[in-house]
Formats: C-alpha cells, structure tokens, sequence
C-alpha cells in the first residue's frame, strides 16, 4: 500500500504542510511512522480524506485554471472493476474525476485506491497516468 509524506499529502490536498500536521495532531488525519522514524500517512485514508474534504469544500473560483495539457494531479479514491471495464474515482483538490477505462489498464498501472495519479482530459476522453 502506499504511502505519503507530510510534504506529498499537502501537495495532494492543496494545503500547507503545517495544515497537515495540525491535522494529524488533532486527530483528523491518521499518521504512522515508517522504518526510519518519519511521519507517514497510509494511501487508503488519505484517499478517504481527500474525498471528505471534496464534498462542499471548496468554492470553485471564476475563472477556471488549466493547463494547455489539462492534467490533473489527484489521488485515487475508488476502482469498480468488472470483466472487461474498470471506473476510476480520482479526487483532485476540489475536484472529483471519473474515468472509465479498461480492466487491464488498471492491473497493468497497478491503479488501486490511495496511488497518485494524473487524469489527462482531451475532447470527451480521459487518460490516466501514475503520477
């Protein structure tokens, strides 16, 4: 399962990294040490708490900000998978993406819930990438 730094969930979540150390010291957000000490956070509950904060959180600005690339950096916080499909529930700062993509896309990028990754939008299509 993965695992993130302090620096690496602020990051992902669009906050400081002393936003997030408040947090784990209050209780809101799970931390453990790894084997050298350092305070980690457990990819599944950052997942859990990303999508929490996701859910009326945030105001959406005027004027929307994108890059000529439109890539979004989120982290994933669900996967449906059935025989030959697979949807990706992505949450990206304020934003919730969903990609449908192919059953064997998501084995072969080992996409699980709490992996960073990039949702890529062109036209009506969505590309996923390890982030």
């Amino acid at each position: 399962m993965p695992t993130y730094s302090i620096g690496q969930a602020a990051a992902l979540l669009g906050v400081s990294s002393e936003t997030v150390r408040r947090w784990a010291d209050a209780g809101r957000l799970r931390m453990e040490r790894d084997g050298t000490g350092n305070r980690v956070i457990d990819g599944v509950g950052l997942a859990a708490f990303a999508q929490e904060r996701g859910v009326g959180a945030y105001e959406v600005p005027g004027g929307v900000a994108t890059s000529v690339r439109n890539s979004f950096v989120g982290i994933v916080t669900a996967v449906t998978v059935d025989d030959v499909a697979a949807q990706v529930d992505i949450q990206c700062g304020p934003h919730r993406v969903v990609s449908l993509v192919t059953r064997e896309s998501v084995e072969e990028l080992g996409i699980e819930v709490g992996v960073t990754v990039t949702a890529r939008v062109k036209s009506t299509h969505v590309h996923v990438d390890l982030g």
